[in-house]
């Protein structure tokens, strides 16, 4: 989303019967406080942090195999096993990288003439992202962060799960 417009910060965020508020503030930004060098248009968010007004007794065990989502402009909630990333019928989520980068990309060509980072259509999904430099940048300054703080390292995905390219 860099390519189109700055940062885009939550101003709340409301969870169920699980909430915990010193959990919660320490998981979102707290063990991070002391950040420094972010570039220009980030920023250490801190947005209000709630619970439900009638949280049910936790309910302790096994976290549900699945995921529910859904948007403004969809047809209905999509149920997706979370342990495959797909539903049902074995169709992946609307949410999996191909289908948001297919989305890019019509995105981009509609666009292209007034977007942030200007570049040719790039050719695969990695290279869309390693287009967006002050992305990047934002993101070591957040693992220096971690580091310095004694959080360890960033677990990082196989490199291979971001080289493909979308088929039209």
């Amino acid at each position: 989303m860099s390519y189109f417009t700055e940062p885009i910060y939550f101003s709340s965020i409301i969870l169920g019967s699980l909430y915990h508020a010193d959990h919660l503030s320490r998981a979102m930004y707290q063990r991070i406080t002391e950040i420094e060098d972010l570039p220009q248009s980030f920023s250490l968010n801190r947005p209000l942090l709630s619970g439900i007004s009638n949280a049910e007794a936790r309910q302790p065990g096994k976290a549900p195999n699945f995921s529910v989502n859904w948007t403004v402009g969809d047809q209905g909630l999509e149920v997706i096993n979370a342990t495959t990333g797909k539903d049902d019928l074995g169709r992946p989520s609307r949410l999996c990288k191909h289908t948001l980068y297919s989305r890019w990309i019509r995105l981009h060509c509609k666009l292209s003439c007034t977007l942030r980072i200007r570049t040719v259509r790039p050719s695969s999904y990695h290279e869309t992202k390693q287009a967006a430099l002050e992305y990047h940048s934002a993101k070591q300054t957040l693992f220096r962060a971690f580091h310095k703080a004694g959080l360890g390292a960033w677990v990082k995905k196989p490199i291979e799960q971001d080289q493909f390219a979308f088929a039209t």
